[in-house]
């Protein structure tokens, strides 16, 4: 049944008309992402040993007769009354072990075959639950609060990673700023010492560009505190609940396809051959429903503990980015070494993030 199965899917068409006529499927990119999902669990077919029943060596395990090497064969009547009646010795023992091998080995081969079996009808009531959603023909499991949770996260990343590119930017742009701010303060000094009709003048300007320097170090440590906070929340803490949600929306088309296919089976005629099918059906039904249950129960902790650690994060980030910010453009070099205390911000020089010679070597 399972190959008539995967021969349909093999050669099924879709109607895209009313008329029943064939058409050309639009490229659709989260369609290929979806069935990419579907065919990535296949088993691993690469194990030759496995797959031949254990046999390695020459296909078929054949030997050609040209590689033998040695004297001629010569008839031997002794051999015949061996045959008739072979003595138990060492060899017996290890003719044994070659058979207790070799049903081993095909044992291995058979379950990793019906592995192959039960993994090609997965994918097939996968993937024909899938198009029956996207041409409206199937119907799917919705839970309406859980999926505008989801919804709502990825919205809130996109968002928050926008927040992202934007202050790693401005940590650039504001870097730039202080190196100019202390170059310039240096050649100010030098021309201080070089010219003593503008001594003071040059004195004075290179006092300012040394301070707002060292200031723009201060500010520039806490606007990449800022950075790594939101790039750990985004690319850690949300990316990990969104990896199991991408657990959960598979198992639920899983649940899916396993629910059309015993509802199909229901509709048959009750003979004894339909009764036994329809219990796989219900058996297969149950498995998945378990497994779709506790995936979206993970979920929903997932979500929540994520809601509160948000909240937690960007409490702390924020109000260390308004002060820094608020501090600095006030003159208020006391508040910015403050704020730097308050929330453990440790100093860091212009450049010290980037690698060293050796290390970009």
């Amino acid at each position: 049944m399972a190959d008539s199965i995967m021969s349909k899917a093999a050669t099924m068409e879709i109607p895209i008309n009313s008329n029943g006529d064939t058409g050309t499927l639009q490229e659709d990119d989260s369609l290929e992402q979806d069935l990419q999902q579907v065919m990535v669990s296949g088993p691993n077919l690469n194990e030759t040993n496995i797959v031949s029943g254990g046999y390695g060596g020459a296909a078929g395990g054949i030997i050609p007769t040209s590689s033998i090497k040695g004297p001629a064969v010569r008839f031997n009547p002794e051999y015949l009354d061996r045959r008739r009646a072979p003595a138990p010795g060492p060899g017996s023992s290890n003719k044994n072990t070659g058979n207790s091998t070799e049903e081993v080995s095909r044992g291995v081969a058979v379950e990793k075959l019906d592995s192959v079996k039960k993994w090609g009808i997965n994918t097939y009531k996968c993937t024909k639950q899938m198009f029956s959603e996207r041409f409206g023909k199937g119907s799917r499991t919705v839970d309406l609060e859980l999926e505008a949770q989801i919804d709502m996260l990825r919205e809130t990343k996109n968002k928050y990673e926008h927040i992202l590119r934007l202050a790693t930017a401005l940590t650039s742009h504001f870097q730039s700023m202080v190196q100019t701010q202390q170059a310039l303060g240096d050649t100010f000094t030098e021309l201080s010492q070089k010219s003593p009709e503008l001594q003071d003048e040059f004195g004075y300007n290179a006092e300012t560009q040394k301070l707002l320097c060292r200031n723009g170090e201060a500010l520039l440590s806490a606007i990449s505190f800022f950075v790594s906070g939101i790039d750990t929340l985004i690319n850690k803490t949300m990316e990990d609940t969104l990896m199991t949600i991408k657990l959960y929306e598979n198992t639920r088309l899983e649940f899916d396809a396993y629910r059309s296919d015993l509802e199909e089976q229901s509709l048959n005629p009750r003979d004894g051959a339909a009764m036994v099918r329809i219990e796989m059906a219900q058996q297969d039904y149950q498995i998945h429903r378990d497994k779709y249950e506790r995936l979206r129960s993970d979920v929903t902790i997932k979500l929540k503990f994520l809601e509160e650690n948000k909240v937690k994060v960007m409490q702390k980030q924020l109000l260390l980015f308004h002060n820094a910010i608020s501090a600095y453009f006030a003159g208020n070099q006391e508040q910015l070494e403050q704020t730097l205390i308050q929330f453990n911000v440790k100093l860091k020089p212009p450049g010290s993030d980037k690698p060293s010679w050796l290390e970009e070597q």
